[in-house]
Formats: C-alpha cells, sequence, structure tokens
C-alpha cells in the first residue's frame, strides 16, 4: 500500500507539473497573438493614408479633391487657356473681313496730274482690330466691259488697323480729254486685300476713260496705306 501511494503521489506531481507546462504554454500562446495586432497595423496604415488623402474630409471627398486637383491640373492648362487669352490678345490680330470694312472712294485729283486719282478708304467697323496688307482688287465697270486696274509693284507693308479707324489706297487712271465719248464708268468694284468678297460703289472720279489701242497709259492701283487721309 505505502508503494501505490507513493506511485499516485508521483502520478499526481507529474499531472500538476503537466497542468503547469500547458498552462504556460497555453500563456505562451496567448502572448503569441497580440503578434497578430501588427499584421492589422498595414490596415490602419491604409486608412491613415485616405485620412491624409482627403485632408480630414471623408475619403468620398478625399476623391472629388483629388479630382479637384487633377481638374487643376487640367486647370494649369485653364490658366493656360487664360494665358492663351491673353495671349491672343496680344498677338496679331485676325485679318480684316470684307463685311468689317466700311468702303467708301473720293476723287482727289490734283490739278495738273496727267492722270487723275481716286482714293478709296477702308474703315474698320468690326468692333476689332485687324490686320491689313497689300493690294486690293479694284475694277472698273465700264459701257465697254470690264477694265481691271494693274498694281504699281510698290513695296506692302502689313499693319493693325484698329476698331473704328482707316487706310487709304490710290487707284489712278487717265481720263478723257478728247472731247468724245470715251468709255463711260459706270462702277467702282473693290475686293479688300486677300478677301474674294467685293464691294460695289458709285465712281466719283471722271465720267470717262479714253479709248485706246492699249498702247495708252493704264489704271493702276497702289498697296493699302499708300494714301494719306484724303489723299
Amino acid at each position: 500500500m505505502r508503494v501505490h501511494k507513493l506511485t499516485f503521489a508521483a502520478l499526481a506531481v507529474a499531472a500538476g507539473l503537466s497542468l503547469t507546462a500547458c498552462q504556460s504554454d497555453d500563456a505562451s500562446t496567448g502572448k503569441s497573438d497580440p503578434s497578430s495586432a501588427p499584421t492589422a497595423s498595414p490596415a490602419s496604415n491604409v486608412s491613415s493614408s485616405g485620412g491624409s488623402s482627403d485632408s480630414g474630409s471623408s475619403s468620398q471627398g478625399g476623391a472629388k479633391a483629388t479630382t479637384g486637383t487633377s481638374s487643376g491640373g487640367s486647370g494649369s492648362g485653364g490658366k493656360g487657356t487664360a494665358a492663351g487669352a491673353g495671349s491672343d490678345a496680344n498677338a496679331k490680330a485676325g485679318r480684316c473681313r470684307t463685311d468689317e470694312l466700311e468702303v467708301t472712294a473720293t476723287d482727289n485729283t490734283i490739278d495738273g496730274d496727267a492722270n487723275r486719282t481716286v482714293v478709296v478708304e477702308f474703315k474698320n467697323g468690326g468692333g476689332r482690330d485687324c490686320t491689313i496688307s497689300g493690294y486690293a482688287g479694284v475694277d472698273l465697270k465700264t459701257n465697254a466691259g470690264t477694265v481691271s486696274a494693274k498694281r504699281t509693284g510698290q513695296e506692302t507693308t502689313s499693319a493693325v488697323l484698329k476698331n473704328g479707324k482707316s487706310t487709304y489706297f490710290p487707284v489712278s487712271y487717265p481720263f478723257n480729254k478728247s472731247g468724245g465719248s470715251g468709255v463711260r464708268i459706270t462702277g467702282l468694284v473693290v475686293t479688300p486685300p486677300n478677301e474674294t468678297k467685293s464691294v460695289t460703289l458709285n465712281w466719283p472720279g471722271a465720267a470717262s476713260l479714253p479709248v485706246t489701242d492699249g498702247s495708252g497709259a493704264s489704271v493702276t492701283v497702289g498697296p493699302v496705306g499708300s494714301a494719306g487721309q484724303g489723299g
């Protein structure tokens, strides 16, 4: 019996040690569980990242802010557009269109000149500045057909015609001194430089051209800007 008691006692001690070891293992296992907390840490970092992205507002608000920034990036394109508008204002103005110009013609003959002169005025009434340069197309309508003016060959210059301002060019032509009927002029057709639309005006000069065989003086036109106001 004494031997059995000792054996049971030994078994009890061994069981107690085994239970203590299990508890110790459980405790160490319990301590290892928090190590899973760092695995959740990246999620909290993402959340934190999202918080800084929306600057303290909701993540949806942050997305709008990002869109706004992106829009602002194209908004820097927007600034470019604004700058473009400014640069448009400073860039060369578009060319003067026929519909923007008020076209008139006046006699500007000086006594003693071999030929007579009509001055054509282009007044900018388009509400904007525009550029004009070169030679206008000029045709005289006559009872014998159309007579086209030849260019004088003078150098041309490009100029900005301010809104409300005018520029002028001359039309020089021989006039009939024979006493006969000559070639009667019935109208003046003017086409601004680089345009295809024409304006027909009443002819303000001498009533007729001399009848020629083509060897006499011809009708000529100077470049825009080559005549001053009234001449």
